[in-house]
């Protein structure tokens, strides 16, 4: 397949578009600085608000995949949160019309999404995860700070964009992806792993938060097969089926690492910490408990579907890449 991927120089983008190749596909990357990639990629520039030559690479392609957007590990301030809307529903949009004026559209439509769009796991009453048909989407929850009020916002804005293109002859998917869990410098397992050698991985503000998450080989073989599934569109979740509280998360990320002591922290100290990794306390402190129910009736089969085993997996990968 022909594959272009909007927003595919990040850690996520990385991570698939080599999958992506190593697949056999032709991938085509579009971001906004001119970068030498992998053999394999090619590489277009683009503003993400836009039309422009990079539009070319949409008609005749058969698939997009966009993963475009201001990354989420940053101070929530306002600035910051007025990129991370614009930066999302600009880019969705613009892709939208780029399809609707090919003469070749592709057959699918890959977006990213969040499970962030789901309410705090604790506002449920039954004391289930959320799923696809089940889920309660956030932003009407009672004694949550307005700025996690806002990214649910962001979160449906994004969705929105998707839906609101006029592209009657492609296949729209929503990817509601839970923290992608990977072994490169710079993403959440980093950062998790970094807080658990130091022994500050112990329970936040209690650790009774769920926490969603998927290893990024299940991320990259689910993209795969939501790719190929004429029968799948509109919202997937895109999580491991067995998500964990943040204590037991931290805990296995601390055996994985040789069994370090892990240092509780109140709200105050996450504060604190938040500030010093320039991050916010909502990605630790937010309970996300999400289950791909979709994915699992499709019949897709996890390869890592526990936390204890993947962060076992992930950082042996990161051992091995250390002593290279």
């Amino acid at each position: 397949m022909k594959i272009v991927v909007p927003g595919g120089t990040g850690q996520v983008g990385g991570l698939l578009r080599r999958a992506l190749v190593a697949d056999g596909h032709e991938v085509t990357v579009l971001s906004r600085r001119p970068e030498r990639l992998e053999d394999g990629v090619r590489h277009a520039v683009w503003d993400g608000r836009t039309l422009g030559a990079w539009a070319d690479e949409v008609d005749g392609a058969d698939a997009v995949v966009n993963l475009a957007g201001r990354s989420v590990s940053c101070r929530y301030t306002d600035a910051n949160l007025r990129q991370m809307m614009s930066s999302r529903v600009d880019s969705t949009r613009v892709v939208g019309q780029a399809i609707e004026r090919a003469d070749a559209p592709p057959r699918v439509w890959l977006q990213m999404s969040t499970a962030t769009i789901y309410a705090d796991a604790r506002s449920r009453g039954d004391g289930l995860p959320h799923d696809e048909a089940t889920g309660v989407l956030g932003g009407d929850e009672p004694d949550v700070p307005l700025y996690w009020e806002y990214s649910v916002r962001i979160a449906r804005r994004w969705e929105e964009a998707q839906a609101e293109a006029d592209v009657p002859g492609t296949r729209r998917v929503a990817l509601r992806t839970a923290m992608v869990m990977t072994p490169d410098r710079g993403g959440v397992f980093d950062y998790l792993s970094w807080m658990a050698r130091l022994g500050l991985g112990g329970p936040v503000d209690g650790g009774r938060q769920h926490v969603s998450w998927i290893h990024g080989e299940d991320f990259a073989r689910a993209v795969a097969l939501l790719l190929e599934r004429e029968d799948l569109d509109g919202p997937v979740i895109l999580a491991a089926p067995e998500p964990v509280e943040q204590r037991e998360l931290m805990r296995s990320l601390r055996t994985a690492w040789g069994g370090r002591p892990g240092l509780p922290a109140t709200r105050l100290m996450a504060e604190v910490g938040a500030l010093v990794l320039r991050t916010d306390t909502e990605l630790l402190l937010k309970s996300r408990r999400v289950v791909p129910r979709r994915l699992l009736d499709a019949g897709f089969a996890f390869r890592h579907p526990t936390w204890h085993d993947a962060a076992a997996d992930l950082a042996a990968q990161r051992r091995r890449v250390a002593r290279v």
